[in-house]
């Protein structure tokens, strides 16, 4: 798992780098293409994230407590609020796109869609993960004290929370 996090955390630095690249050579551009964003919708899904990345963490105290139902209600948490990320982030999406803009705008909302949608992949993803780990610890698969796989679908969905922290500020803070 580790490595597979590697791998993804090398990815998404290209993106990072490119954007960043990109936005030297076009910096009005890119000026203009944030102002067009919806700067509440970015700050709605950080906490989303980072809130759900909290709730995994208290999942993962409870399991080692051997609170298999505290543990659920936790995973519960984390899909919940995941969720609003994702309702948040599509909801942007069809703002921008009424307004007219798409991944042929400009340079700015190829690398804008391209890399945020990316992103939105992998929060599905781990939130597919965060599902089998919550059907897992219902069916008491924990409970033995073999913790691994828990734990690297926890570290994977913290990967992918991780990579918001960065992306948020780098497309909608910094100018």
């Amino acid at each position: 798992m580790w490595f597979f996090i590697l791998m993804e955390l090398t990815v998404f630095a290209i993106f990072f780098i490119g954007f960043a690249t990109t936005q030297n050579f076009y910096p009005d551009m890119f000026t203009a293409g944030k102002a067009s964003l919806h700067s509440l919708a970015g700050l709605i899904c950080t906490l989303a994230l980072i809130t759900s990345s909290y709730f995994v963490a208290l999942a993962g105290i409870r399991l080692r407590q051997g609170n298999q139902s505290g543990c659920s209600l936790f995973l519960l948490a984390a899909l919940m609020t995941a969720t609003v990320y994702l309702v948040t982030k599509f909801w942007e999406y069809s703002q921008l796109i009424e307004a007219g803009y798409n991944l042929s705008s400009n340079t700015f909302y190829t690398l804008y869609f391209f890399t945020t949608f990316f992103h939105l992949m992998h929060v599905v993803l781990g939130m597919v993960i965060l599902g089998y780990m919550l059907r897992r610890t219902r069916q008491g698969a924990y409970a033995t004290g073999e913790h691994s796989g828990f734990e690297s679908g926890a570290s994977y969905w913290h990967m992918v929370d991780l990579v918001w922290i960065v992306l948020f500020p780098i497309i909608y803070v910094i100018h």
